[in-house]
């Protein structure tokens, strides 16, 4: 309820996530934003602001406006905050790109967002040059990075050199948009084997993270590390959303790493860590072991309507559906058939789950109401597949997460469906099968009818945690 109560504030007075961002920023200028653990960088909230203008005025410089779309193919590192979020405070979109995808998947993720323009870390030249010859000649490259020499033969941009060449201070622009329009673009796996374009916009934005902050009581005095993709809404998001509009100060890494991970929080004194159960296999014991007090698991997909928080602690839960909260947060357990179909009665109607009964979880749309709005995929045929109609009531319809095994109450992670399925904790990379993740930390089931590009694989239970400690 206090999250719903302040996004109707911001809805009101049509904030964004760039301008909750300012705000943030001119309270503590001189407070350490984000660490970049690889190089030891630090950026203060002052200097990310800076660099957020300096992107705004290069976008602006490049004529282009509210609605078009930038495309980000980079490992993670600050520039990737500081990107979005100039772009957005002009309103020009990001799609975040997976960087291990490569030649028709990476070219399909160009493509279907309708990008003008690629911004490449140089690390990744080799992945852009394989499929250059293939993007549209109206494509403008931009790249960073310090390994500019391999560059070779693109015909590219140095974007580093004009970021340092231009303006640090607010642009004189105005926006047009508001909370509820777009904000960028995160892809996720689609039943083709393609990634599809999930919309999230400014109130999505601010819902996830905020869930995070107040759920799990954070406090700006923390200290977040965080080494999952910035390409994911994971790390995003949930992460990098605490330091963006609650002031947090975030350790990042570039990749994940075992052997560093507990040596980078003693070194920078971090309170909470982020991680996917994934990363559960390479870090056993460490609820034990450090004598953590609280573990704060949220479960659900960056374009969905149905988040779960697991506010109890219960071990093999996901989350919990209260009866009294149904009319505020409609959230259902539908029964559904041996093909995954939602189950209908006599009058075609879905048929809920009693408690202790196995079924789908979907989440009632209403797109008056900002905690059950569905924004879907920039593919429409798409978004339409992931919506039921005539689920409680004739007329209704619902967003079906694909997502299915869960038990009422106390609700156990579930199994995914052919189109949500991950990959080593990269959602939209494509690959030819699922190593062996599953661990005594997360539960598997066959899949009996897969269609895409996978092949059969073990399925992964999805869901993310916030672990609050200091080590």
């Amino acid at each position: 309820m206090k999250v719903k109560k302040s996004m109707m504030h911001h809805i009101q007075r049509k904030h964004t996530v760039p301008e909750l961002f300012t705000q943030t920023a001119m309270k503590q200028p001189q407070k350490t934003a984000l660490i970049y653990e690889p190089t030891g960088e630090t950026w203060t909230f002052g200097a990310l602001l800076e660099e957020c203008y300096a992107v705004a005025h290069w976008a602006l410089g490049q004529g282009w406006s509210e609605g078009d779309v930038v495309a980000l193919f980079l490992e993670s590192r600050p520039t990737v905050v500081s990107l979005w979020l100039g772009l957005a405070m002009v309103g020009v979109e990001a799609a975040f790109i997976n960087y291990n995808l490569r030649l028709d998947s990476l070219l399909h993720c160009v493509r279907v967002s309708g990008a003008k323009a690629l911004v490449f870390g140089t690390e990744l030249t080799e992945a852009v040059s394989e499929v250059s010859h293939s993007l549209q000649s109206e494509m403008l490259l931009f790249s960073c990075g310090q390994e500019q020499s391999k560059i070779n033969s693109l015909q590219t941009l140095d974007l580093d050199n004009m970021l340092s060449q231009s303006p640090r201070h607010k642009p004189n622009y105005t926006l047009k948009k508001d909370f509820n329009d777009v904000l960028f673009y995160i892809y996720t796996s689609g039943t083709t084997g393609m990634p599809k374009a999930a919309v999230v916009v400014h109130s999505r934005y601010y819902r996830i993270a905020a869930f995070g902050f107040h759920s799990f009581g954070l406090k700006s005095s923390d200290r977040l590390y965080i080494s999952l993709p910035l390409y994911h809404s994971a790390g995003a998001i949930m992460g990098m959303g605490q330091c963006v509009l609650f002031g947090l100060t975030v350790v990042l890494r570039r990749k994940f790493s075992a052997s560093r991970f507990w040596d980078d929080c003693v070194k920078h004194q971090c309170t909470v860590i982020q991680y996917i159960g994934e990363i559960c296999r390479y870090l056993l014991e460490f609820l034990q072991r450090f004598k953590i007090p609280q573990i704060g698991e949220f479960y659900g997909a960056t374009e969905c309507n149905c988040s779960l928080i697991n506010f109890d602690g219960k071990v093999g839960a996901c989350g919990f559906i209260s009866r009294i909260f149904l009319n505020v947060y409609a959230v259902r357990v539908m029964r559904i058939q041996e093909n995954g179909e939602l189950l209908r009665d006599a009058q075609g109607l879905c048929v809920p789950c009693q408690p202790g009964e196995p079924g789908m979880l979907v989440g009632h749309i209403n797109h008056t109401d900002i905690m059950r709005r569905f924004d879907g995929y920039v593919d429409k045929d798409s978004t339409n597949k992931k919506i039921a109609h005539n689920v409680l009531k004739m007329g209704d319809s619902a967003y079906v997460s694909g997502m299915s095994n869960f038990l009422l109450h106390f609700l156990t992670k579930p199994t995914l469906s052919s189109d949500n399925f991950l990959f080593r904790s990269a959602g939209t990379r494509r690959c030819s099968r699922l190593w062996s993740l599953c661990t005594r930390y997360a539960i598997s089931s066959r899949l009996t009818s897969f269609i895409g590009r996978g092949g059969n694989c073990n399925t992964v239970n999805f869901y993310c945690s916030l672990c609050k400690q200091r080590f």
